[in-house]
C-alpha cells in the first residue's frame, strides 16, 4: 500500500474517547482537562480522527447511592460503564482508542472495555503513575475512587488489612464495578508494571509484595535509561497478548505538574515520559492509550496542559505509518 493511503488509514483508525468525569476525585477541575486539550489541538489544528465524548451529563454527584467509603460510587459505575461499551466498540471496529479522561477511576471502564472486545485476552496493564491506585473501600483512607480503578481490575478487597466495614450497599456497588463487562479479575497481579510509583499506603504495599508486582523507580528509569525500561516492561509482560498504557499526569515531577490534584516530587520529567510513551506505542501489543488527572484548574498559565498535549502528540505520531500494517494484522488475529 502506497505510504500516503496508510497515513491516511492510520489517522481514520485512531479514534479520541474523552471523558470528562472527576468523580473519582478529590478536588472538582479534571473533568474539564480533554477540553484544555483539545483548545490546544485547534490551535494546533491537530485533531485528523474521529472523537468521541462520553455523556456524562445525566451523571452528577448528587445521583445514586452515597458511600463514605466509596464516593459517588454508583454514579461512577454508570460512567465506566460508558467507557467500557465505547473503548469495546472501538476495538471491535479495529480502532486504536486514545482516552483523555478526568480522573483514574475511569481507567476501571477503559479496562472492562478491553476485556470485553477481548475476552479471552491476557491483558498487561502499564501504570505509570505516582500512586498505586490499590485501594478499595475496605482501605480507602479518603474514599476517593480514582484510588481504586486497579483493585476493582484484578478483583481485590485486601480485607486483611482492612480499616473500616462497610455497609452492604457498598458492598453491593463495589461488587458490581468489579464485575463490570461480566469478567472479573481483568487482569493478574503479575500482568501489571508500575512506572514512577512513589506515593501509596501501606495497605497498597502490601498487596504489592503479596502479588510481587513489578515496579520500576523513577530512579532506576534514569539510571537504566528508558529503553532499557521499556524492555523490562516488555519482558514482564511477554505473555500478554494484549497491552493498556495508563498515564496519570502525577507520575510526572511536582515541578512541572501542578496541572493535577496531588503533584508529587520526584517524578518523570517531561522528556523522559515522552520517551517512554513512543517506544511503548511503537510495540503492536499495545491496543489502548490514556491520559488522566490533568486539572486545568491549578495549571499555571497551562504549563502541564502543554506538556500532556505533546505527549499526546507523541504518542500518535508513534503510531506510525509503517508499523500500522503490522498492528492491524496482531490486533486482528
Amino acid at each position: 500500500m502506497h505510504y500516503t493511503k496508510l497515513y491516511i488509514q492510520l489517522m481514520r483508525n485512531i479514534e479520541l474517547i474523552e471523558v470528562c468525569s472527576d468523580l473519582g476525585a478529590g478536588t472538582q477541575g479534571a473533568c474539564f482537562g480533554a477540553e484544555a486539550l483539545q483548545m490546544l489541538a485547534q490551535q494546533d489544528s491537530c485533531n485528523p480522527f474521529q472523537t468521541i465524548s462520553i455523556n456524562t451529563c445525566h451523571v452528577n454527584a448528587s445521583n445514586g447511592y452515597h458511600s463514605s467509603y466509596a464516593k459517588n460510587i454508583e454514579a461512577i459505575y454508570k460512567v465506566c460503564r460508558s467507557i467500557a461499551q465505547e473503548v469495546r466498540s472501538s476495538l471491535l471496529t479495529t480502532h486504536f482508542p486514545i482516552l483523555i479522561s478526568g480522573d483514574h477511576s475511569c481507567a476501571a471502564g477503559t479496562i472492562a472495555g478491553i476485556k470485553m472486545a477481548k475476552p479471552n485476552s491476557r491483558l498487561g496493564v502499564v501504570w505509570i503513575d505516582a500512586h498505586a491506585d490499590l485501594h478499595s473501600p475496605y482501605t480507602t483512607p479518603s474514599g476517593n475512587m480514582h484510588g481504586m480503578p486497579l483493585a476493582a481490575s484484578i478483583n481485590e478487597d485486601n480485607k486483611v488489612t482492612a480499616k473500616q466495614h462497610i455497609d452492604d450497599q457498598t458492598h453491593s456497588h463495589w461488587k458490581k464495578l468489579k464485575n463490570l463487562g461480566g469478567i472479573s479479575p481483568k487482569v493478574l497481579p503479575q500482568d501489571i508494571v508500575y512506572v514512577s510509583l512513589r506515593d501509596f499506603e501501606a495497605e497498597e504495599a502490601l498487596l504489592i509484595k503479596n502479588h510481587r508486582i513489578k515496579m520500576i523507580s523513577t530512579e532506576s528509569a534514569r539510571r537504566c535509561g528508558i529503553p532499557s525500561v521499556v524492555n523490562t516492561i516488555l519482558k514482564q509482560l511477554e505473555y500478554c497478548t494484549d497491552i493498556y498504557v495508563s498515564f496519570d499526569t502525577d507520575c510526572l515531577d511536582a515541578s512541572v505538574s501542578r496541572g493535577t490534584g496531588l503533584p508529587v516530587d520526584g517524578g518523570l520529567m517531561p522528556y523522559e515520559a515522552e520517551r517512554l510513551i513512543t517506544l511503548l506505542i511503537g510495540n503492536p501489543k499495545i491496543c489502548c492509550l490514556e491520559f488522566t488527572e490533568l486539572n486545568p484548574f491549578f495549571d499555571n498559565n497551562s504549563e502541564t496542559t502543554a506538556i500532556i498535549y505533546q505527549l499526546f502528540k507523541a504518542g500518535i505520531q508513534s503510531l506510525r505509518a509503517e508499523a500500522f500494517a503490522e498492528r492491524i494484522a496482531y490486533q486482528s488475529s
